[in-house]
């Protein structure tokens, strides 16, 4: 089995990721795909609880079965992302493991911990977010022919108090969002 691991913040995940995920698994690149959500370590601005952001990963995927999600990252006080993926490794001994990651990140590959090992141990997915050569400046990475779009998270935050944000989020995530007062929305009662 190939079994894709999609880490972020998802904050908060939306619809492309979904979307990502099932084009994965429609096109034969991958049989499951496993949402790693960041834990609380992670030091990024307007960043809410990981146990936040998993609930909702949850909440998103709870209709495919080929979508999983784990809280391997919040069980660690700081976790890499080559820990991360040797830990999905060990844990399905016979199957392939791949890493799912936007061209926009992986410009930041080498920036990353143990990015070369990481290079040499698996094959990385990459999701064409922008026109640029970065993917071909590396080897044991495939540019997947799947549908993106320059939709957010970041731009997601931004509209969500205004509640422009229906046709981006799952309406359960976004019930979710309300009822925990997230991003400065009022909380619900």
């Amino acid at each position: 089995m190939k079994i894709g691991i999609f880490g972020g913040c998802f904050n908060p995940p939306h619809n492309m990721h979904k979307e990502i995920a099932r084009n994965l698994i429609e096109q034969k690149y991958l049989d499951k795909v496993i949402y790693v959500p960041t834990g609380n370590c992670y030091k990024k601005k307007e960043l809410i609880t990981a146990e936040d952001r998993y609930q909702m990963l949850k909440i998103m995927t709870h209709d495919d079965p080929n979508l999983l999600v784990d809280n391997v990252e919040m069980k660690k006080d700081l976790i890499y992302t080559y820990q991360t993926l040797d830990y999905f490794k060990e844990k399905f001994k016979e199957d392939e493991i791949y890493f799912i990651c936007g061209s926009d990140n992986l410009k930041e590959i080498t920036t990353w911990k143990n990015y070369q090992y990481i290079l040499d141990h698996y094959q990385l997915l990459i999701i064409k977010r922008e026109n640029n050569d970065i993917i071909s400046k590396f080897e044991n990475v495939i540019e997947v022919n799947i549908p993106s779009s320059k939709i957010s998270s970041t731009m997601i935050r931004k509209r969500i108090k205004n509640n422009q944000v229906e046709k981006y989020l799952d309406s359960k995530v976004m019930d979710y969002i309300k009822m925990r007062g997230l991003y400065n929305i009022n909380k619900l009662d």
